[in-house]
C-alpha cells in the first residue's frame, strides 16, 4: 500500500513537469516538423517530402548563412569563456562572504531588465551620436561621429553581454566545490600558476565550462534580437531567415524546416564538441 502511494506521489510531482514538456516543446516540434514536410503545389494542395529541407543545402545564401551563425556562436561562447572564467574563479575562491554575494549579484543586475532593453542599450552606447562616439569626439581622438553599430564585432559585443551570466553561474558553482588544500598543496609541491591552473583547476570545472559553453552556444545560435538590432537588416543571422519565412514570406513549410535544421544542426555541433573535450551529458549534469 506504502509502495503504491509512493509511486501515486512520484507521479503527482511529475505530472506539471511532463504536461509542460508535452504542451510546450514536444507537440510544437511535432507539429513543425509535420508542416515542414508539406510543399505547396497549388492553391491548399501540398505534397509530402523533404523539398523544402533540400531548398537549404541547394541555396548557398541559406548554409552560407547558417554556417556564419554557428561561426559567430562558437566565437561568442569562446570569448564569453574567457571573459568569464577569471571573473568566476575570483568570485568563487579569492572572496568571502559579502564580497563574494555582492560580485554574485552584480553579475545578475543587466538580467533584471529583458534583453530588448539590454540591447537598446548598447544602441545607445555604439550608435554614431552615442556616448561612445561623443567621447572620442570631446577627447580629441577623432575629428568626425564614429559609427559603432551595424558589424560583426557590435553583434559579438552583445553576445558576449547577453550571455555572460549563463558562463559565470555554472563555474561559480562548480569551482566553489574545489578544494582550496588541493590548490596549496599544487604550491607546495613547486608548481606554477599556470601548471596549477592546467592541472587541477580547469579538469575539476570542466563539468561547468561544459555546462556554460553548452547554453551559450545555444543562447547565441538562436538570439534573433541582438543580431538584428545591432548588426542591421543585413546581419545574415539564420534566425533572422526564420522570421522572414514565416513573417515576411508567409511560408511556414520552408521556416519550419529551417527551425528543425537549426536544432538538429546545433545539436549536431554540440555533440562533436562533448566528444572533443571528451565529457558528456552526464559529467555535465554531475551524475
Amino acid at each position: 500500500m506504502r509502495s503504491d502511494t509512493s509511486k501515486l506521489g512520484f507521479i503527482l510531482l511529475l505530472a506539471p513537469l511532463l504536461i509542460w514538456l508535452l504542451t510546450l516543446i514536444i507537440l510544437p516540434h511535432v507539429g513543425m516538423f509535420i508542416v515542414s514536410l508539406r510543399e505547396k503545389v497549388g492553391i491548399r494542395e501540398y505534397e509530402t517530402g523533404f523539398a523544402n529541407y533540400a531548398v537549404f543545402f541547394n541555396e548557398p545564401l541559406y548554409w552560407n548563412t547558417f554556417a556564419r551563425t554557428a561561426y559567430m556562436s562558437i566565437t561568442a561562447t569562446f570569448l564569453t569563456l574567457l571573459i568569464g572564467f577569471p571573473i568566476a574563479y575570483y568570485i568563487a575562491k579569492l572572496t568571502r562572504g559579502r564580497t563574494k554575494t555582492t560580485l554574485f549579484l552584480m553579475c545578475l543586475i543587466p538580467f533584471w531588465v529583458s534583453e530588448l532593453v539590454r540591447t537598446f542599450g548598447w544602441m545607445i552606447l555604439l550608435r554614431e551620436t552615442g556616448v561612445v562616439s561623443s567621447f572620442l569626439q570631446y577627447a580629441g581622438l577623432t575629428s568626425a561621429p564614429i559609427e559603432f553599430l551595424y558589424n560583426d564585432a557590435a553583434i559579438m559585443t552583445g553576445l558576449v553581454y547577453t550571455s555572460m551570466l549563463f558562463m559565470v553561474v555554472p563555474l561559480v558553482t562548480t569551482l566553489d566545490s574545489l578544494d582550496d588544500s588541493l590548490i596549496e598543496a599544487g604550491y607546495d609541491l613547486g608548481g606554477s600558476s599556470l601548471s596549477i591552473l592546467r592541472e587541477i583547476v580547469i579538469p575539476h570545472a570542466m563539468p561547468g565550462i561544459v555546462s556554460g559553453c553548452i547554453v551559450v552556444f545555444m543562447l547565441s545560435l538562436g538570439n534573433y534580437l541582438t543580431p538584428i538590432l545591432l548588426g542591421g537588416k543585413d546581419s545574415l543571422w539564420f534566425t533572422g531567415l526564420i522570421y522572414s519565412q514565416f513573417i515576411t514570406r508567409f511560408n511556414w513549410e520552408l521556416g519550419s524546416a529551417f527551425g528543425f535544421l537549426l536544432l538538429g544542426l546545433s545539436s549536431l555541433i554540440v555533440f562533436l564538441a562533448l566528444k572533443l573535450s571528451g565529457q558528456s551529458l552526464g559529467k555535465t549534469m554531475g551524475r
